[in-house]
């Protein structure tokens, strides 16, 4: 099948976001009166979970402390994306190096763009505005986030809801992740994954993908990952 699209996942992909995310985290923490803190070894494990609040429980039963009610997850979540959002306006989470050309080049050559990932919706919008401008919001035919599936990856649902919106099949798409859970989720919906690991993922286990880069370099560029395709 001729290559229609690339499905791109943010966190760690478009950016490397997780430092913005653990110190947000730990900021949070802070204001609900914890003096829990997320060093970058503790949360380099916990991003084997996927979705913040399922994160902090994750956390919580590992360190064998009294579990919170839910509302007041929900809440010291929407506390830390305050402050996580606060880092994207005032520009300290950039894009990878390489993500902006190979965006460029994608729209230049006709292809199709969007997004599928579990972080919230707010975070995709900022991220985007911040970097690439208010307009690049409209480069993405689709935005799939976390708050379109109940299934979080490495569950396929955020694919599969993508290319339904498409109409895509799975197999005229390329999904761009830097995750074992992104991997496994983009594969588990019949979509072929280009990795680009980032600090915190490089120890995943990538069996599976096309390919796998440590960055976005003159190697992950549309031709390439046309020649990939092909070799389906």
């Amino acid at each position: 099948m001729q290559l229609k699209a690339l499905l791109f996942d943010v966190d760690g992909t478009l950016a490397d976001t997780e430092d913005a995310h653990r110190i947000a985290f730990n900021t949070a923490f802070a204001e609900f009166g914890h003096d829990w803190h997320w060093d970058r070894d503790l949360y380099t494990r916990l991003l084997a979970v996927t979705g913040g609040q399922a994160r902090i429980r994750f956390f919580l039963e590992g360190a064998g402390m009294e579990m919170l009610d839910n509302e007041t997850v929900a809440d010291m979540h929407k506390c830390k994306t305050k402050h996580y959002v606060a880092a994207l306006q005032e520009g300290r989470v950039p894009l990878r190096p390489g993500v902006e050309e190979l965006i460029s080049d994608a729209r230049e050559e006709g292809l199709i763009l969007a997004i599928a990932t579990t972080t919230t919706p707010v975070n995709v919008q900022t991220l985007l505005e911040n970097t690439l401008g208010a307009e690049s919001l409209d480069w993405f035919k689709v935005i799939g986030a976390g708050d379109c599936v109940d299934n979080l990856k490495p569950a396929p649902d955020v694919y599969l809801w993508v290319l339904d919106r498409l109409q895509l099949a799975a197999g005229e798409c390329l999904a761009l992740e830097d995750s074992a859970n992104g991997l496994k989720a983009a594969t588990a919906a019949n979509v072929q994954t280009v990795v680009t690991s980032c600090p915190y993922t490089a120890h995943h286990d990538f069996a599976g993908a096309l390919a796998v880069f440590d960055k976005f370099d003159g190697k992950v560029n549309v031709d390439s990952l046309k020649k990939l395709h092909n070799t389906l």
